[in-house]
């Protein structure tokens, strides 16, 4: 019967073996959901199998059916991957299975969070003094941020949201960008607004909302109001111009909120900072973590302007419930109560890198996308559709029938194993779409991207 510390040595050198050759296999899934259900659908055991076996049995199944979202050549979805410290961070929550709802249950996670939220404020351009919850991931930010808004907004209206729901309540109006991420619709799915009866505002060729038409918008409106931009669009990377955003809707006396899934951290680079400007006259901003600071999931930040609203909108109590006096209980300020400590990767990826090298990481990723997109254009056959400001390239293949063409190429590509990259469709157009995030990718990894992209595109 092997003890608890031989097991986990053993699921430590399974986790090594994974880690040192995820960088040269194949970078999609090599085995079928069929092949998995093989390995892994057995009957359940009467007296159960041993830890060994099991542990086993999910390595082995794990060494061909994952996708390589390690790898330094996974561009897929805006995915990062997670620098050393934030894994090993990891495996110490799992083990010390701490509930982070409130402090009395972990103090050290309440601890993390508090220095955590500190730094990613910092990094972020924000005040010190905006709250901060740690979420799953951006969906659950977006929500968090618009419960938030949801309350302040009509609070100021003079209705209690959390206490008598939205019937019979002052109507709000919830304005977005025509390219707004989907996790804001179904946000507002969610907290009863509806997600189609958001007004649109239209967006220019690469996906910034026009603020022009925004004001137009809001000229024709009154009430509470909450607007929705966007830092990073998903397909070309484009920001909103926030700044002015921000103007025209201080002025109307809305709640601005921006989802900053990815963009939101060029505000640690010392080259592209300006591509957030204003983003700390909001009132709200949501972020991965899992993406461009490259930490295990599910990690996702919000952060609001209206502490009070924000916890409001949030906490419920209990008669069981031992809340502290003076420390945070961090589920003050996240939908959830029993959680794992989220901050805590967070925490050992930015204490590894520094501020430095956090922006290093920020320009790195950029200017191999700009790298790649160079590549990509200089070949008669491909046409790069967006302008590569951060880290994300939009190509497609050029020809009598170019959506057909460029989903085979992408369907080849995948098969090809080199890399692994996702298909989109952008202004109507079916496009290849190239997300550059993982700290560890290298200039040589782009090359090589390059040319299988180039070897999938049919003359």
């Amino acid at each position: 019967m092997p003890t608890h510390a031989d097991l986990l040595k053993r699921t430590a050198d399974h986790a090594i073996v994974y880690l040192d050759t995820i960088g040269e296999r194949h970078v999609g899934a090599m085995s079928s959901a069929d092949d998995l259900r093989r390995q892994l659908a057995v009957p359940l055991p009467d007296s159960g199998d041993s830890e060994d076996a099991v542990i086993d049995a999910l390595a082995s199944a794990g060494a061909r059916g994952t996708v390589a979202t390690q790898g330094r050549r996974y561009f897929g979805f805006v995915v990062g991957g997670s620098v050393p410290a934030a894994t090993a961070a990891d495996w110490l929550v799992s083990a010390w299975d701490q509930n982070a709802g409130v402090f009395v249950l972990s103090p050290i996670v309440s601890v993390v969070e508090d220095v955590t939220a500190g730094w990613l404020k910092d990094l972020a351009g924000l005040p010190a003094g905006w709250s901060t919850g740690f979420v799953t991931g951006c969906q659950a930010a977006n929500f968090t941020a618009l419960a938030t808004a949801r309350h302040h907004v009509l609070n100021q209206a003079g209705w209690d949201v959390e206490a008598s729901g939205l019937y019979g309540a002052p109507w709000v109006h919830v304005v977005c960008s025509e390219e707004s991420h989907y996790t804001i619709f179904n946000a507002l799915k969610l907290l009863g607004f509806g997600a189609d009866r958001v007004t649109r505002v239209p967006a220019d060729e690469q996906g910034r909302m026009r603020a022009d038409e925004l004001a137009r918008t809001l000229a024709a409106v009154t009430g509470p109001t909450i607007v929705c931009a966007q830092a990073g669009n998903v397909n070309t990377g484009a920001f909103d111009p926030i700044d002015e955003i921000a103007t025209i809707t201080a002025a109307h006396g809305a709640w601005l909120h921006v989802d900053g899934a990815f963009g939101l951290w060029t505000a640690a680079s010392p080259t592209r900072a300006h591509l957030v400007a204003g983003t700390a006259r909001a009132d709200s901003v949501a972020t991965d973590a899992h993406k461009w600071i490259n930490v295990p999931y599910d990690s996702g930040v919000v952060f609001t302007a209206h502490p009070a609203s924000h916890r409001r909108a949030m906490t419920l109590s209990a008669a069981y419930i031992i809340e502290s006096a003076k420390e945070r209980d961090p589920h003050e300020f996240v939908p959830e109560e029993s959680r794992r400590g989220r901050a805590v990767p967070i925490y050992a990826a930015l204490r590894t890198m520094g501020r430095k090298g956090f922006g290093e990481l920020i320009d790195r990723c950029c200017n191999h996308a700009t790298r790649l997109a160079a590549r990509l254009r200089a070949d008669a056959r491909l046409e790069v559709l967006n302008d590569v400001v951060i880290n994300q390239v939009l190509v497609r293949v050029r020809g009598t029938d170019p959506d057909a063409a460029t989903r085979a190429m992408v369907e080849r590509l995948q098969q090809e194993g080199t890399c692994w990259a996702s298909g989109t469709t952008w202004k109507g157009m079916a496009a290849l779409r190239l997300s550059v995030s993982n700290y560890s990718t290298t200039d040589a990894d782009i090359d090589r991207t390059a040319e299988a992209i180039l070897k999938v595109t049919t003359p």
